[in-house]
């Protein structure tokens, strides 16, 4: 009798989870990697909030959830190095010859990256704190926001997939990612408000799934909730997180048609 869908995704979870486990430093750069964008950022663009029109007198309470969501962006983009690793290895090859769903392959990868995601989103709202951020929205503002995050990272993490299984190349995987999570940085509100951006970058980013989390998460930590806000831009995050994952699996498939 095959093993259900839960337990062959809890199965292949708990092998990238002690695979990452085994190589501390990869967790160890996630985590001090937000520390630097905090400290670069909030030193350098500090000046900002004092332009007229930026609407708030504290760039870093500003800024903490654009680093948030910059941060599981990142680490979402580079996901699928673990999946050039195993076709490099032959690993891949192997699992592929037993009886586990294709999905479950990938949904269990997933998992593991979004829970070092959340773990990152943590320690970016804990240094926040300690840097002088104020989060007005409460715990539940701050569940929102983690929320945000994770529907981000799912659907960048299925997306980094779906490109090293077609691409099955480190080179073309990490040239992918940086020619889409570079535009997608600096064309969204993470690090500038809307009303300091150029008219071109204000209509980019109003199609920038960066930007519907980052609002959502600003929105959610302040005093004055717009939960309309909060329920749209999530539920198109969770339409884009749907997708990507489809097509993650549709690659994976593709993959397998190929060997």
């Amino acid at each position: 009798m095959s093993a259900t869908w839960v337990t062959q995704t809890t199965q292949v979870t708990r092998r990238w989870t002690i695979d990452g486990i085994r190589q501390p430093w990869g967790l160890g750069v996630a985590v001090i990697q937000p520390v630097i964008w905090l400290l670069l950022f909030g030193n350098v663009f500090s000046s900002v909030a004092t332009v007229p029109g930026f609407g708030s007198d504290d760039y870093m309470t500003f800024l903490v959830p654009g680093i948030l969501m910059m941060t599981v962006l990142y680490s979402g983009a580079w996901a699928g190095t673990g999946f050039i690793d195993d076709i490099r290895s032959g690993v891949m090859d192997r699992m592929l010859t037993s009886p586990v769903h294709r999905s479950s392959l990938v949904a269990g990868q997933l998992v593991q990256q979004l829970v070092i995601c959340f773990v990152q989103g943590l320690c970016v709202l804990g240094i926040g704190v300690l840097a002088g951020a104020s989060y007005e929205g409460g715990p539940l503002g701050l569940l929102v926001a983690l929320g945000a995050s994770m529907l981000l990272a799912a659907a960048f993490c299925s997306l980094s997939a779906a490109v090293a299984l077609l691409a099955r190349d480190q080179t073309a995987l990490i040239g992918i990612s940086t020619i889409i999570v570079l535009p997608a940085t600096f064309l969204s509100t993470a690090l500038m408000p809307t009303s300091l951006l150029p008219s071109w970058v204000q209509t980019v980013a109003q199609f920038n799934p960066l930007t519907w989390a980052v609002e959502i998460a600003r929105t959610s930590m302040s005093t004055d909730v717009d939960w309309s806000l909060v329920g749209t831009r999530s539920l198109w995050l969770l339409l884009l997180a749907a997708v990507v994952a489809w097509w993650s699996v549709r690659a994976m498939r593709t993959y397998q048609r190929s060997l």
